[in-house]
């Protein structure tokens, strides 16, 4: 039987000298890998096997934002088709679900993203946006606050309701509190 700590630190890697930055009280699960040029804000919790690679562009988290298992996060590096690239930049209070891919994107605060959603280089989702499981974002759309999105390509669905507004908090504030008894106890394998 062995001990894992929820305090990594071969998974988070730095890359041609860039260290990714780590705010206050964040865990990232021993199988997840955080490379290069990124910034975790406070409370943040990485869970297990997600990629987070920032090699040719950076990579921002925001406060209490949780990255669920088998999630993706990458950019858009800048070159011949798109000078400046895109980062992936996320906001605080930001639930991303199990097995989301987020490329290159803007995501403002308490926004969920279902599991297995996608959303692609140059999206931006405003603050309080709920994108439905398995949900395209493709290139460069733009998600209006307040409302939810899916299909493929996502579209609105709906206005959402206060009480789900109120969940888009509760979700990321629960699991901050499961992350912090994740970094608490020590978990025998």
């Amino acid at each position: 039987m062995r001990t894992v700590s929820y305090r990594a630190e071969d998974n988070i890697r730095n890359w041609r000298g860039t260290q990714p930055r780590i705010g206050a009280r964040v865990m990232v699960d021993p199988s997840a890998v955080v490379l290069g040029d990124i910034t975790l804000g406070d409370d943040v919790s990485i869970w297990g096997n997600c990629s987070i690679r920032a090699d040719m562009h950076r990579i921002s988290i925001g406060d209490n934002t949780n990255i669920q298992d088998n999630s993706v996060l990458h950019i858009t590096h800048a070159g011949d088709f798109n000078p400046d690239g895109y980062p992936l930049i996320i906001g605080n209070q930001v639930t991303v679900g199990h097995r989301a891919v987020l490329h290159g994107c803007t995501l403002g605060n308490r926004v969920l993203v279902g599991m297995g959603a996608i959303v692609m280089d140059g999206a931006v989702v405003e603050d309080e946006v709920m994108i439905a499981g398995g949900a395209l974002v493709t290139p460069g759309k733009q998600l209006e606050s307040g409302w939810l999105y899916g299909g493929s390509p996502a579209k609105p669905m709906r206005k959402i309701t206060e009480k789900e507004r109120g969940f888009l908090s509760y979700s990321a504030e629960n699991y901050a509190r499961l992350k912090q008894q994740y970094l608490d106890d020590t978990v025998s394998v």
